[in-house]
C-alpha cells in the first residue's frame, strides 16, 4: 500500500465509498502524476493497491502493460472491468464516483468552475513545472544545467502561479472554501516547487496554501516523498 497504515486507521473507507472492487493503480510512487492520483484517492478515503512500474522497476514495455495503456505511461487505474490511463481522467473518475457535492459538485455550472480550474492547474502549472523546471534542475547533473533555460521556465511557471496567488489571496482553495480536483492538480507539484534549488518569486498566498496542504495527512503520505532516486548525479 502506498498510503500509511496510520492514515488508513484514521480514515477507513465508508460503506458508500466501497464499490466491492479492488482499486489498483500502476505506477511508482516518485511519479508526480501517480502522486496526484494517490493523493486524490487518500482524500476520498479510498484504499488503493499501488503497484510499482516504470523507471527502475521497468515493465512499461511489457505487452500486459501496453494492453492497459498503449502509450506505455503511468499511472493506470484498474477497477473491476474498468481500465483508465491519464491522471486527469482517473482523478475525475474518482471524484465523480466517491466525492461529495463539495469536492465534485452535482450542479453543472458549479462543476464547470471546478473543471475549469482543474484543467488550468494541469496545463498551466503542472505541465510547466515537471518537464521544463523539475527535469532541468533535478534530473540533470548540475554541471550540465542550462541556467538561462531554467530561469526562463521558472518565469513562465510563475506567471501561472501568480494567477493562483490572486485566487488564493481571496479564498482558501482554488474554487471557494472547499478542496476540489483543481487543488489536486495544483497542489501535487508544490512540494517539489518549494523544495528544489531555484530562486522563487514571493507568493505569500501560495506559500500559505502550501503550508496548509502540508498539514493534511493524505498529502504527507502521498506527496511529501523523497525524489532523490530521480536525481541524476552523473
Amino acid at each position: 500500500m502506498s498510503v500509511s497504515p496510520d492514515w488508513h486507521a484514521a480514515h477507513p473507507p465508508t460503506p458508500s465509498r466501497q464499490s466491492g472492487e479492488t482499486i489498483v493503480v500502476w505506477g511508482r510512487e516518485t511519479s508526480s502524476n501517480v502522486q496526484a492520483v494517490m493523493w486524490c484517492a487518500a482524500e476520498l478515503g479510498l484504499i488503493v493497491d499501488r503497484r510499482d512500474v516504470g523507471e527502475g522497476f521497468g515493465g512499461l514495455d511489457r505487452p500486459e502493460f501496453l494492453e492497459m495503456n498503449p502509450n506505455g505511461l503511468i499511472p493506470v487505474l484498474q477497477q473491476g472491468e474498468l481500465t483508465l490511463f491519464e491522471s486527469a481522467a482517473i482523478i475525475r473518475h474518482l471524484a465523480r464516483s466517491y466525492g461529495d457535492d463539495r469536492f465534485w459538485p452535482r450542479d453543472s455550472r458549479a462543476l464547470a468552475k471546478v473543471d475549469q480550474w482543474a484543467e488550468w492547474a494541469k496545463q498551466m502549472v503542472a505541465n510547466r513545472f515537471t518537464g521544463p523546471v523539475f527535469w532541468r534542475v533535478v534530473r540533470t547533473p548540475r554541471a550540465r544545467w542550462d541556467k538561462p533555460a531554467i530561469e526562463a521556465a521558472v518565469d513562465r511557471l510563475e506567471a501561472a502561479l501568480s494567477v493562483a496567488e490572486q485566487q488564493l489571496s481571496q479564498q482558501d482553495w482554488l474554487v471557494g472554501d472547499h478542496m476540489t480536483p483543481g487543488d489536486i492538480h495544483l497542489g501535487h507539484v508544490l512540494h517539489r516547487y518549494f523544495d528544489i534549488e531555484i530562486t522563487r518569486k514571493d507568493l505569500p498566498a501560495l506559500r500559505a496554501y502550501y503550508d496548509r496542504l502540508t498539514g493534511r495527512p493524505a498529502y504527507q503520505a502521498t506527496v511529501i516523498l523523497s525524489y532523490e532516486s530521480l536525481r541524476d548525479t552523473i
